[in-house]
């Protein structure tokens, strides 16, 4: 028997699989451990059961995922509309220090995947899944091109494998960010609690995150904020057309994140209008959870067998590197004193799942060694979005070169 359901039913299933996700996660202490995302949780028990269906010859369900490309795009204009220089700026040096650092770390990641991959004889785009687009751009990054490189590029599976490497990330970069942070600390015998932001661009930083906090969320900010992502997304379409006239092929939503990135700054060059950053972090935030739901209950399970041993050889190198890349570069980068520890506990979490786990990290080390107030702005700030963009950009470059 075949089950098909439509757009709309999609959606809603979609959406029923968030909340799963949501109380399965208040319920089992695990899974909030490690952070894992709502949508993944829920959407995997989706997968797994019509897997059971199929299996068993009961049943084959059929989605229409029709409405996942424009959450997707909501999602990744809003990270476009958070690239303001004016917080790169209030930043100041260790804002651009760890933004070094991420990059390095995403650059090696996909060189890694893609040796590994030509290494032991399978598909480089593999690589590049168990690399950057998964490691340090999650799941959502991972949903967005593994659906890319299954469509286009003919990577059986791709989506499902995206899905299963950024979950595995997750839980290795909670797992190894805390010990190595620990070890640092009391290795160089480092002092937390003097930490504090007293420099003028720490306090500028304090300034411009007060601007944001202060912001509310109406009928009409909501509506204004949502107007300005679709302009910015129908622009990009444009945008695109453009790049594709000239040769360059980029993936739709960089085209919306070049434009929103744009209509921010001047924005604030100009001080003509402002964006609501709350907005804007509200309705992502509902684009990447619709999006993730309707990427996991699509995830056809039973295409990873084929490629589950070179994917955990690939995985257990990212988690080496990402180890590796921490202790002695990220530490060494950021200034070897106590923040640069934190930090490091941080990136663990940051370069193989997500901000959130990176959160996490820094507060197991900080609640026993002191706080760092430079730690907890500087690294939201990357991960935010000057990673994304990036990362999306530097993957886009690989894939062409392979």
């Amino acid at each position: 028997m075949t089950v098909e359901l439509n757009m709309i039913q999609t959606l809603a299933i979609a959406i029923g699989a968030y909340f799963l996700g949501s109380f399965l996660k208040s319920k089992i202490s695990i899974l909030e451990k490690f952070c894992i995302p709502s949508p993944v949780i829920g959407g995997l028990v989706f997968a797994i059961f019509t897997l059971i269906l199929r299996q068993t010859n009961v049943a084959v369900v059929k989605l229409d995922t029709t409405l996942q490309d424009p959450f997707m795009l909501v999602f990744f204009t809003t990270i476009g509309l958070g690239a303001s220089f004016k917080m790169i700026k209030a930043g100041g040096k260790k804002v651009i220090l760890f933004f070094i650092a991420a990059i390095t770390l995403v650059i090696l990641q996909d060189i890694l995947g893609v040796t590994i991959s030509k290494a032991i004889g399978t598909n480089p785009l593999l690589g590049l899944i168990a690399g950057s687009v998964t490691m340090t751009g999650g799941h959502g990054t991972g949903a967005t091109w593994g659906a890319l490189f299954e469509n286009n590029y003919g990577l059986v599976g791709a989506s499902t494998i995206a899905m299963a490497s950024a979950t595995f990330g997750l839980i290795c970069g909670s797992l190894i960010g805390g010990p190595i942070g620990r070890r640092l600390i009391m290795k160089n015998k480092l002092q937390g609690p003097n930490a504090n932001l007293n420099t003028a661009k720490a306090e500028a930083a304090v300034d411009v995150a007060m601007e944001d906090a202060n912001e509310t969320i109406d009928t009409k900010s909501l509506f204004n904020t949502l107007s300005i992502i679709f302009i910015a997304m129908g622009l990009g379409t444009i945008l695109e057309s453009v790049f594709t006239k000239v040769g360059i092929t980029l993936p739709s939503y960089i085209d919306a994140m070049i434009i929103a990135c744009i209509i921010v700054n001047v924005g604030e060059k100009t001080g003509k209008f402002k964006i609501n950053k709350k907005c804007t972090d509200t309705l992502g935030t509902i684009g990447l959870n619709v999006f993730l739901s309707m990427a996991l209950i699509s995830l056809r399970l039973w295409e990873l067998q084929e490629v589950a041993g070179p994917l955990i050889i690939l995985l257990i190198a990212q988690a080496i590197l990402m180890g590796l890349f921490s202790y002695f570069i990220t530490y060494k980068l950021m200034g070897r004193d106590y923040d640069a520890a934190i930090i490091s506990a941080g990136h663990c979490g940051f370069g193989m799942g997500a901000t959130p786990n990176a959160m996490a990290n820094m507060d197991a080390v900080t609640s026993k060694f002191g706080p760092s107030p430079t730690a907890y702005f500087v690294l939201p700030v990357v991960g935010a979005f000057l990673i994304d963009f990036s990362n999306s950009l530097i993957i886009t470059l690989f894939t062409n070169i392979l």
